[in-house]
């Protein structure tokens, strides 16, 4: 009887310790955090399209992850849209405890958290890995302050890629690629959005065919957005019948488009990942020849960043991770195209002469653009705003026109 009244009372002092443990966390120091997140387990959502990115994550981040903390990481896929009405909902369900410890998420997925409080913090101030990061530089996501909710992750920019043994001279600005494609009929198309990189096209058309992006950066203008809109409808349905299928369909999302690039079926691709034909070379899917390249407008980039939940069941493993995800160890493993390919959001100048020889010195392969290209082409996001009425207004005036 003794044992079990104490199996009772250690049982109840467990559950109090475990629910508190998350409230307690915006106070505690980091190495609190690290014992209290010792033998557990973490639940990421995110984005599961790329066998690259998975692979880099249930290897190198979960190997990486056991070893220094001992925490299990599990890779939960899932488009972020998906995971946040799933939060919505438990939110107005009033479930204070969840199943997602930490979310990959960024743009209107972000706006729409904050705007409807899903997420947990500030968070951002409290690992010490931050200090690596130029605070500036992740003050926005997509036009809206992050306020420290969010952690960056990954820097990465729009660009097209082609095969230089098949393509010469690429269109190079918004106004060529018209014409190619009127020339090269059914050999160019793009993701449907709302994907994200077929998203991210008609964004870069919209600055591109209504002035440029200054215009765009302050809240949504709704009589400028519809002054300018009609210009980028008109480009796109002046596109249509020259695409891939005539237009009558489009690739469902970016690997889906890869795989019509890698068949020789479309002779102009995209991507919003800088480095992606690099990867795709390394992994034998590319020919060595194919090359990327950026238009004269300009080239979106944009900050992904991961979160916390509201009602997240592991606060401080979900820190952790967040923490060694902004570690240079892993900053530079992922930037390396064998592995990702992904930009690093750390400044470099705050990290020591090691290791910024080491960012330097990666090789980011012949596929890939010179850092100061990129630079010089690099246009900021457009507020989540006017993205959804982006994505809104194109199933309206292109997929469904006639």
């Amino acid at each position: 009887m003794r044992l079990f009244f104490y199996l009772v009372a250690a049982a109840v002092v467990a559950w109090q310790s475990g629910t508190a443990s998350a409230a307690a966390t915006l106070e505690d120091g980091f190495e609190e955090l690290v014992r209290q997140a010792r033998g557990s387990e973490v639940r990421w959502f995110m984005w599961g399209g790329s066998p690259i990115i998975n692979s880099w994550v249930d290897d190198y981040v979960a190997g990486e992850l056991e070893e220094r903390y001992d925490i299990t990481l599990k890779r939960v896929p899932a488009d972020a849209a998906i995971f946040i009405n799933k939060l919505l909902t438990e939110k107005q369900a009033g479930r204070k405890r969840g199943t997602m410890d930490l979310l990959w998420i960024n743009g209107e997925n972000f706006k729409n958290s904050m705007e409807n409080d899903l997420l947990y913090g500030p968070i951002s101030q409290r690992l010490p890995h931050f200090t690596l990061v130029d605070p500036s530089s992740v003050a926005y996501d997509f036009g809206y302050p992050v306020q420290g909710y969010e952690a960056p992750y990954g820097r990465a920019q729009f660009v097209f890629e082609y095969d230089s043994a098949t393509l010469s001279e690429p269109p190079d600005s918004f106004i060529e690629l018209r014409q190619w494609v009127q020339k090269h009929p059914g050999k160019f198309t793009y993701p449907s959005p709302p994907d994200f990189t077929g998203s991210a096209f008609i964004r870069q058309a919209f600055y591109a065919l209504t002035g440029g992006h200054e215009q765009y950066m302050q809240e949504v203008d709704r009589q400028l957005y519809e002054r300018n809109a009609p210009k980028l409808w008109a480009y796109l349905n002046a596109l249509k019948p020259y695409l891939w299928q005539q237009g009558r369909t489009y690739p469902k999302d970016v690997a889906a488009l890869d795989t019509l690039f890698e068949r020789g079926e479309v002779l102009v691709n995209m991507s919003y990942h800088q480095a992606s034909a690099q990867s795709k070379i390394l992994q034998g899917r590319y020919a060595p020849s194919v090359r990327t390249f950026v238009m004269e407008e300009g080239s979106i980039y944009n900050t992904h960043f991961t979160a916390v939940p509201y009602n997240a069941p592991n606060v401080a493993g979900a820190l952790v991770v967040a923490d060694f995800l902004l570690s240079p160890e892993a900053q530079l493993s992922k930037n390396d195209p064998r592995n990702w390919g992904d930009f690093t959001v750390l400044e470099l100048s705050r990290l020591d002469e090691e290791w910024r020889n080491r960012f330097k010195n990666l090789d980011l392969g012949s596929a890939t653009l010179s850092l100061r290209q990129l630079e010089k082409a690099a246009v900021p996001e457009i507020p989540s705003g006017y993205l959804e009425l982006l994505e809104r207004d194109w199933e309206k005036q292109v997929l469904r026109s006639r």
